[in-house]
Formats: structure tokens, C-alpha cells, sequence
């Protein structure tokens, strides 16, 4: 069953950007737009700043037990993996 967290932002020019974040088959996948596009925008390798709000919205959930241990360590693992990279 596939797990997908949805979250609006403002970058620093004021404009809205929505991003979705969905794991299924144990991968993530991250899509992101900006307000008044059409067009979804794939990332084969996620923003760190999406990774660390996609973070805080599973803890939050896991604390509420409408998400999973595994998720979070899943979370985790790409955001070292990302920051190694950087």
C-alpha cells in the first residue's frame, strides 16, 4: 500500500510550491510544482530542505501511530545518504 505525504511551501520569491512525497515497493519518490504550473517536476535525488520537512511530517504521524518505524529509518538513511553527497 503505497504511503504519500502532501505539503505546501513559500520559497523565498513568495511563491506557493507543492510537493508530494509517496513510497511504495520500499522506494520514495519526490514531485514538486509551483502554484499555476501544470506540469509535475520529478527528482531522482530529493532536495535535502524536502527531505528534513518530509522528516518532521512522519515523526509527527508515526507519533500518532498513522505512520510507520520503518519510514522514518527510510527517511532517515536518504537524508544521510544526501548529505554525504553534498
Amino acid at each position: 500500500m503505497p504511503s504519500q505525504h502532501i505539503w505546501t511551501e513559500k520559497d523565498r520569491h513568495g511563491e506557493k510550491r507543492e510537493v508530494r512525497a509517496t513510497k511504495f515497493g520500499g522506494v520514495w519518490r519526490f514531485q514538486s510544482k509551483i502554484a499555476g504550473e501544470t506540469k509535475w517536476t520529478y527528482y531522482d535525488f530529493p532536495l535535502l530542505q524536502d527531505l528534513l520537512s518530509l522528516k518532521g511530517i512522519v515523526v509527527r504521524k508515526y507519533q500518532r501511530r498513522r505512520a510507520s518505524i520503518e519510514d522514518v529509518a527510510s527517511i532517515d538513511k536518504l537524508i544521510e545518504e544526501q548529505s554525504s553527497n553534498e
